[in-house]
């Protein structure tokens, strides 16, 4: 073959991979290409991510935004943000961690979604014979919690103590302080811990019993959803705040074991 013809067929090979390079489309976190490019990027908290993980796959479907996650403990989430200046939007477990991330001036006003309700969980009959946070101070028990510094549960948790003046005589009995609660979860599901506090929407019926915790204690968390000060995509970003916080965003969270807000069930619990 002449040199000719080879300079031609290596052009039109580097052409072709040119383009492929420049025009491919923007895959979202659910693997479904977007024809404009835009995907957005959402922190959001580990213990959401079976319901966000659903509103991405719709709200793709719907509108051709693509959606990646990048899930965790609310703290680290909010820390990531500071540090990066990158991203879409912030859902964390709970308005306090949401406050937090708006005290830096990382996020905007926040729409409402559903509420995350803490209880108590134990192994199935309850051979521990455990009725109430107080019982968490009881020693010999192998308690799991989640991290104060990284998940809205928590510091729910802690300040639940706090109030009962407990929180040393519970502490000398955890066995696990995870940075999610979705690890919190699977220490109850492997049996490695007596008992535990999760959320609604985490329990697992075969293999924890729940023990709800009184309203007046105050526990109960409203998840909210806003827009960083950073985003590039502002308008695209709006428009997934407005899905989640509607009445078809907020169907999925019941789906996935939160009630929608409001609830006048939680009459008094106040973002």
């Amino acid at each position: 073959m002449s040199k000719e013809p080879i300079a031609l067929i290596t052009a039109v090979l580097i052409a072709v991979l040119l383009c492929t390079a420049g025009c491919s489309n923007t895959v979202s976190g659910n693997g479904t290409s977007t024809a404009d490019n835009t995907t957005l990027l959402v922190y959001s908290g580990a213990g959401l991510k079976t319901a966000m993980t659903e509103i991405g796959e719709v709200f793709t479907e719907k509108y051709g935004i693509g959606i990646d996650y990048n899930f965790g403990g609310s703290g680290t989430l909010i820390t990531q943000m500071e540090l990066s200046r990158k991203g879409d939007l912030f859902i964390p477990g709970g308005t306090p961690d949401y406050r937090i991330a708006q005290g830096k001036g990382l996020v905007g006003e926040p729409g409402y979604v559903a509420y995350h309700v803490p209880v108590i969980v134990v192994a199935p009959g309850n051979p521990k014979n455990i009725t109430s946070v107080e019982d968490f101070a009881r020693p010999g028990l192998k308690i799991a919690l989640g991290d104060a510094s990284t998940t809205a549960i928590g510091r729910a948790s802690d300040k639940l103590f706090q109030q009962r003046g407990i929180l040393d005589a519970v502490e000398a009995n955890v066995v696990l302080r995870a940075p999610t609660v979705n690890e919190v979860a699977v220490a109850m599901n492997m049996g490695t811990a007596d008992a535990a506090l999760i959320t609604l929407d985490m329990v697992n019926p075969e293999t924890m019993e729940v023990i709800e915790l009184p309203p007046e204690n105050g526990v109960v968390l409203i998840v909210p959803i806003g827009v960083t000060t950073f985003t590039e995509h502002q308008d695209a970003a709006r428009l997934f705040v407005e899905f989640v916080t509607s009445g078809e965003g907020k169907a999925i969270f019941v789906k996935h074991g939160f009630p929608a807000y409001p609830d006048p069930a939680y009459t008094g619990i106040e973002p």
